[in-house]
């Protein structure tokens, strides 16, 4: 059994600035015996504009955000998923947002750059174009961990059940999902998407947004949980900064997935 935490940020604009807030709720989440701690989507920088985000773009393997990562990681001595940060894409002008993977002793042990790409214009006016900003990648990544084989996804993927299922066959078995939910379509889908994924997929689903407003005038919905295998919201922050804290408990994950065989039962596939 391993306790697991979803950090819950506002992130800004200045990239130090953010990473000191991070630090204070890893230390947070450190002291209610977290072993795995998933920060949010963009939590090192929320970029007034495209131009903040470029100027903050790591070359893969080298920077400060990356190296603050590690160093987490390494002081705590816990696993610790990195959010996504801005990294070099094969467009001079935009990025990669790239979710890292560290162990307990500050290795990078997976990287997942987002697939999908959130380009909406919402009912409310609203606009977003991300892939004028970022470039997809297109790996499925899942990765062993003490709490199990842990599939990676981001924010806008959690709307695609195919890529979970392309995670599951790789024998995922709970899934984390770094995001930053607009306040307009977290308050309809967010939660259910995230339980419904642990539903479909029997696995646990630690889902760590960005909640709050932001000096950039967006609005993010919050609400980070943790959802069982059952469906079951096992913890939840509403709204501001703060962590979701909840056990992972391996066998309980074996026992549903033996009395509900509904993964076996799949006759479809892609």
């Amino acid at each position: 059994m391993t306790r697991v935490a979803a950090v819950q940020m506002v992130s800004g604009p200045v990239v130090s600035e953010n990473l000191d807030e991070a630090a204070r709720l890893i230390g947070e989440a450190v002291s209610d015996n977290a072993g795995l701690i998933v920060l949010p989507e963009n939590f090192a920088i929320m970029p007034r504009n495209d131009l903040d985000r470029l100027a903050a773009v790591e070359k893969d393997g080298q920077g400060p955000i990356q190296e603050f990562l590690a160093a987490q990681a390494r002081r705590h001595r816990v696993w610790l998923v990195g959010g996504t940060i801005p990294l070099a894409a094969n467009s001079a002008n935009k990025v990669r947002a790239a979710c890292l993977l560290f162990n307990d002793r500050g290795e990078r042990v997976a990287r997942y750059d987002k697939i999908h790409l959130f380009d909406v214009s919402l009912d409310n006016g609203e606009q977003y174009l991300e892939s004028r900003s970022f470039e997809p990648g297109d790996e499925v990544v899942v990765a062993d961990t003490p709490c199990g084989k842990l599939g990676l996804a981001v924010c806008y993927d959690l709307r695609f059940p195919e890529l979970f299922r392309r995670l599951l066959d790789q024998g995922a078995e709970l899934f984390v999902v770094p995001a930053a939910f607009t306040a307009h379509t977290g308050k309809a889908h967010w939660e259910v998407l995230v339980r419904a994924r642990a539903i479909e997929n029997l696995a646990y689903v630690i889902a760590a947004a960005q909640g709050g407003r932001h000096a950039n005038g967006r609005e993010t919905h919050g609400d980070s949980m943790i959802v069982n295998p059952w469906g079951e919201v096992l913890a939840r922050r509403a709204h501001g900064a703060g962590h979701a804290i909840a056990d992972c408990d391996r066998a309980r994950l074996q026992s549903v997935r033996a009395s509900l065989p509904s993964i076996r039962h799949r006759r479809l596939s892609a």
